[in-house]
């Protein structure tokens, strides 16, 4: 059989194998723990909307032992604050080149492209997915970006999409049954 059964549908059974040793998940932000859009206020307050189940997904796989970062061309203290509270280690804003923030990080790290996978919805993702060996665009990503991807997530971005790319790789290690903790 050429395929495993995910809680989210089947994968082909060599990219489930190379989830078993991913050690590093980078993500963007707005359009993938985020729906995309960016609420901004009067005084020019900026809001966002994470899900608290893609928050689950991204603890529960730190506490797995897998690195998790963010790569944003964006800043702000929304996201700085959010990830913070997840435990995320590696928040890299303000990088409209997220193909050198990778590498850099995967230096740092002492990761190799087999051990990385990079997750996106928008063009400037894509520079992330030359150092990922696993290359993932949201379900709702720009259509060039899903060209480009081997996995699309069966959810849109900010709806629990980064959950769906956690449990896949908490099945693929086989640590899905054992997570405990909170929402977050």
């Amino acid at each position: 059989m050429n395929t495993v059964d995910t809680l989210y549908g089947p994968m082909a059974l060599k990219q489930f194998k190379q989830l078993r040793t991913l050690r590093l998940l980078v993500c963007d932000v707005d359009g993938v723990f985020s729906d995309g859009r960016i609420y901004l206020g009067n005084d020019g307050e900026e809001l966002k909307a994470f899900h608290t189940r893609d928050g689950y997904g991204i603890k529960a796989l730190i506490n797995a032992g897998v690195e998790v970062a963010v790569i944003t061309g964006r800043t702000s203290a929304i996201v700085a604050n959010r990830m913070k509270s997840l435990t995320v280690q590696h928040i890299i804003q303000g990088e409209e080149n997220k193909t050198d923030a990778l590498a850099t990080l995967m230096k740092q790290l002492n990761v190799k492209p087999q051990d990385v996978a990079a997750i996106g919805d928008d063009m400037p993702d894509t520079g992330m997915y030359q150092h990922a060996a696993i290359k993932i665009a949201v379900n709702d990503a720009h259509p060039q970006v899903k060209q480009q991807a081997n996995w699309i997530t069966t959810l849109p971005g900010g709806f629990g999409a980064v959950r769906e790319v956690c449990d896949t790789i908490l099945q693929a290690k086989d640590k899905l049954k054992g997570i405990l903790g909170a929402s977050v």
